[in-house]
C-alpha cells in the first residue's frame, strides 16, 4: 500500500510521467490491436465505416468540413470522417498509433492528415481552426484535466463550430472490472494506478502493462465546457455501448451490448454537443 501510495503522488507532482507510461502501453496495444477481430480490419478495408448510429447522428452532415478527431489512436474513425467528405486532421500521442494511421491512409488513398501530440501539446504544432472536433470512447480517463481539456477544445473551434463527443459513461469506471462491485469514485477524486491483463480488443493478448487514468463525472466534463463558453446543444445518455469491450457483456440487440445481470439498470455512454 505505502508503494502504492508513493507511486500516486509522484505520478501527481511528475505530470509528464502519466505521459510516457501511457504511451507505452498506447503503443503496445496498437501493435495488437490493428490485427484484432474487434477492429474488423478486413471489412474496414473493403469500406465498412468504424463509426456507430450515436456520433453519426450528432455529426450530421460533414461533407466539405474541416474536422479535428482528438485522440484518434490508428485512425480508423477518422478515415471512416473521411470517407464521407470531410477534410480530416487525427491526433493521437501514440506515434505506433500514428504511423499505422498514416500507413492505411496510402493504402485507402485518403487525405488525412495524422499528427503525432498528446491533446494539451496540441497548440505547439497546429495552429488552426476546424468547423467541427470530435472525440470518442475512451478518451477522457486518460487526461488528468478538464477545464485545460475544454480549454483546447474550444481553442480549435471556429466561430459557430461544433464539438460533439461519445463517451463511456463514468459510472462503467466505478466498478471492478468484472463489474462485481464498487471499486472507485464517481468523481475525480484520485489517480488511478492499474495493471492490467491484455486489451478490450483481445484479452488474451499477451499485454501486462501499468496504466494510469482519471475518472471524470458529467458534471465536471460539461461544465468545463460550459466554462469555455461553449454552449451545450445536446446530452444524452445510453443504456448501451455499441461495442463489447468490457467484461460480462450481452448483446440485448444488433450492436447493442450491457452487463450481464444489470441489463437496462446502468448507463452506460453519454453524448454531448455543443456550440461555439
Amino acid at each position: 500500500m505505502l508503494n502504492s501510495c508513493l507511486i500516486i503522488l509522484y505520478i501527481m507532482q511528475n505530470e509528464p510521467d502519466y505521459l510516457e507510461i501511457n504511451k507505452m502501453l498506447w503503443n503496445e496495444k496498437t501493435r495488437h490491436h490493428t490485427s484484432s477481430a474487434f477492429y474488423k480490419m478486413d471489412e474496414f478495408l473493403k469500406g465498412e465505416s468504424s463509426l456507430n448510429t450515436i456520433e453519426l447522428e450528432l455529426l450530421g452532415n460533414i461533407k466539405g468540413k474541416s474536422v479535428l478527431h482528438l485522440q484518434c489512436h490508428f485512425g480508423q474513425d477518422s478515415l471512416s470522417l473521411a470517407r464521407l467528405g470531410a477534410r480530416v486532421t487525427g491526433v493521437d500521442f501514440s506515434d505506433e498509433a500514428i504511423n499505422k494511421a498514416k500507413a492505411l491512409n496510402e493504402q485507402l488513398e485518403q487525405d488525412v492528415r495524422f499528427i503525432c501530440s498528446d491533446v494539451y501539446s496540441l497548440p505547439v504544432v497546429l495552429d488552426e481552426h476546424f468547423d467541427i472536433v470530435f472525440t470518442s470512447y475512451g478518451v477522457l480517463g486518460w487526461l488528468p484535466d478538464m477545464k485545460k481539456w475544454a480549454e483546447i477544445v474550444a481553442r480549435f473551434m471556429n466561430p459557430g463550430g461544433t464539438f460533439v463527443i461519445a463517451e463511456f459513461h463514468p459510472v462503467v469506471w466505478m466498478f471492478s472490472s468484472d463489474f462485481r462491485y464498487i471499486q472507485y469514485a464517481y468523481f475525480n477524486k484520485e489517480t488511478i494506478v492499474e495493471t492490467t491483463n491484455g486489451t478490450y480488443a483481445d484479452r488474451d493478448a499477451d499485454v501486462k502493462m501499468t496504466e494510469i487514468g482519471w475518472n471524470h463525472d458529467l458534471a465536471e466534463v460539461i461544465q468545463s465546457l460550459i466554462s469555455r463558453g461553449l454552449r451545450i446543444d445536446y446530452f444524452q445518455e445510453f443504456d448501451y455501448s455499441p461495442y463489447s469491450c468490457f467484461q460480462n457483456m450481452v448483446e440485448v440487440a444488433p450492436g447493442r451490448f450491457q452487463i450481464r445481470g444489470m441489463e437496462g439498470k446502468l448507463p452506460l455512454v453519454y453524448a454531448v454537443k455543443a456550440a461555439k
